[in-house]
């Protein structure tokens, strides 16, 4: 429990307070333009109306303030506390959908457009636009775009590969970057027609069009100069049609917000010249801010780090700071951004639209969280677990012939993953050996050692694997005195392959036979999820160990040999062979070699 008298001690001064549990979590972080009389509100007898205040400031144990001399400093700090600490009471993007946008790969020569797929974030790898709210809409606009603009739609390996243009050509589609019938100037010039062209610059690039026209016309290269022109009827038809439907012009962001209590739902509607192209939808639980907190920590996190700023984000709510947060995110831009909170007009409308979207989507939201507690009560009641499943982990092992042996916990909490707490292992003690359930009790030892000392138990864990392995875990839950967990372990049938039959069997402790779910049960389908993640993560962990076992070089293990010095011997020798083969002067006269790492390389030669 916090002191109250610890609060006169605060300063009176501006910046941010992190409050932290018994354990040292941060638990949550603000800024404030007084520190000590907006913490002293936390813990007033009145307090502000919030429902999770209380259960906040019971876990409160000390208070940290970082002073700052400007309300920007504020901004950024408190951020980057944020995504540094990720407490449990602030909003924090967790973004992991799949969204569809047009990207051109600036970083290559010859940038081309692509319809991409990305979780959360797009790279950093070239321009991202949208994201469309479709794959059709977003091929109908690259296909247009490569009607008008005669970029490349050839793959790298065609690109380096042909002697010859291909039909693009022909018709005009293509300038022949592949065989150099185009300068890098020229190509470029219509990369950057394209980009005005996505950022609702038509105008722009058709009077640079215009001017290109003219200047072919003067100097006679009336071939291109009717290239130019094509492209300015193709725009100019495109725009003529572009107009009616996108009245307002600016790209523009709405974000619509929706609460119950600690639970809320944020959408982001986006519209680019004045079209919605695509939404994006967020939800954050144990959440304490006050709206106007939540969104100022939303526009902070979500386009902070972005290249493709709108001219306009509409907001429902607004504190003083829009100044200070418009000048931070418009730093490195092309463009200012404008926050605010529109008042009549179209704006308004956009806005309403976000925040009935946000509604639908907590919903949406809510319908599936009863759905999955439904699944999980009934988990609960068919394999008499002594619990209620919240927290579920599952281990899966994997190896090939006993090599890079490895192992995965994944963690399912309420029904969703759980990345965060996700755990890969290295099987040691078990050595190389095939011995699958040696690794399962390494692991499973090694896991709740350490959780029942940090307190950090699951309800659930599933093993994957049959009647064998789930003795192993129970052997090492008894040896532990851990009798709060429930266990089970999930194995396919044997002998069952029938196409599209699912044969699945889940063994219980003491339970002489397994329980059989239909094939159609939810509580079969929840569990195979879980399991398939926990085989999917093994998997993958196991074969980036064995890539690196295939291309690591006995450089590596020789002692005194570090990266700069195994970089230079395989620079001037090509292999390690040939350095096994050279003499002894040869391997002197590399720059940083000296006696001791000649001795070791010869030692470990021999030894070999």
């Amino acid at each position: 429990m916090f002191d109250i008298a610890k609060l006169k001690e605060l300063p009176d001064k501006p910046g941010v307070y992190l409050m932290k549990n018994e354990r040292g979590t941060v638990l949550y972080v603000g800024k404030a333009k007084n520190l000590k009389l907006r913490v002293r509100q936390y813990f007033a007898k009145v307090g502000d109306g919030r429902s999770m205040i209380p259960f906040l400031t019971a876990k409160v144990v000390d208070i940290e303030t970082i002073i700052v001399f400007s309300e920007k400093e504020a901004f950024l700090l408190e951020n980057t506390l944020i995504k540094k600490y990720k407490p449990k009471y602030n909003i924090l993007l967790k973004d992991d959908k799949t969204y569809i946008a047009l990207k051109i790969n600036t970083k290559h020569k010859w940038p081309m457009i692509q319809v991409v797929r990305y979780r959360g974030r797009p790279k950093a790898d070239g321009l991202y636009f949208g994201p469309y709210t479709g794959a059709h809409a977003a091929r109908t606009t690259m296909d247009l775009l490569n009607k008008i603009f005669p970029l490349r739609q050839c793959s790298d390996r065609e690109l380096i590969s042909r002697s010859r243009p291909c039909i693009l050509y022909g018709m005009k589609r293509c300038i022949a970057p592949c065989v150099n019938f185009c300068t890098k100037e020229e190509y470029d010039l219509h990369v950057n027609h394209v980009i005005k062209f996505l950022r609702g610059k038509d105008k722009e690039v058709l009077a640079e069009l215009y001017r290109e026209m003219e200047e072919f016309s003067s100097k006679l290269l009336f071939e291109k100069a009717l290239q130019v022109s094509e492209m300015i009827a193709l725009i100019e038809k495109t725009v003529e049609k572009q107009h009616v439907d996108k009245p307002l012009g600016n790209d523009t962001d709405a974000i619509g917000l929706y609460r119950q209590g600690d639970e809320v739902s944020l959408c982001q509607l986006i519209f680019r010249s004045g079209t919605l192209s695509g939404s994006r939808n967020f939800k954050f639980d144990h959440v304490i801010q006050t709206d106007e907190e939540i969104i100022l920590s939303f526009l902070m996190q979500h386009y902070s780090d972005t290249k493709e700023i709108p001219h306009e984000i509409l907001v429902p709510v607004f504190e003083e700071d829009s100044g200070k947060l418009e000048e931070i995110l418009s730093e490195n831009q092309a463009r200012t951004v404008k926050i605010f909170t529109p008042q009549r007009g179209e704006k308004v409308v956009m806005l309403e639209m976000a925040t009935e979207n946000a509604k639908g989507s907590f919903n949406k939201n809510r319908d599936q969280k009863a759905v999955v507690e439904r699944v999980l009560f009934e988990m609960q009641e068919k394999l008499k677990l002594k619990r209620y499943p919240e927290r579920i982990e599952c281990f899966d092992n994997s190896n090939i012939s006993g090599s890079e042996p490895v192992a995965s916990m994944i963690v399912f909490t309420a029904g969703e993953k759980d990345p965060q707490r996700y755990r890969k292992y290295k099987i040691k003690t078990a050595g190389t050996s095939q011995d699958d359930y040696a690794a399962m009790y390494e692991v499973l030892s090694r896991r709740y050692t350490r959780a029942k000392i940090e307190n950090d138990l699951p309800d659930l864990v599933i093993i994957d694997g049959g009647k064998g392995h789930l003795n192993i875990a129970v052997k090492v839950f008894a040896e532990l005195n851990i009798a709060s967990v429930d266990i089970i372990g999930l194995a396919k049938e044997a002998g069952r392959h029938d196409k599209g039959m699912t044969a699945e069997r889940v063994f219980l402790p003491e339970e002489k036979d397994p329980v059989i779910f239909p094939a159609n049960s939810g509580v079969l389908f929840m569990l195979q999820r879980i399991r398939d993640e926990a085989h999917r993560t093994a998997i993958t962990f196991h074969k980036n160990r064995r890539s690196k076992s295939v291309f690591k070089n006995p450089l590596d293990e020789i002692s005194g040999i570090g990266p700069v010095k195994k970089k230079a011997l395989l620079k001037h020798f090509g292999s390690f062979k040939k350095i096994q083969e050279a003499s002894e002067e040869e391997i002197l006269t590399v720059k940083g070699i000296n006696k001791a790492n000649v001795d070791a390389i010869r030692a470990y030669t021999k030894d070999d």
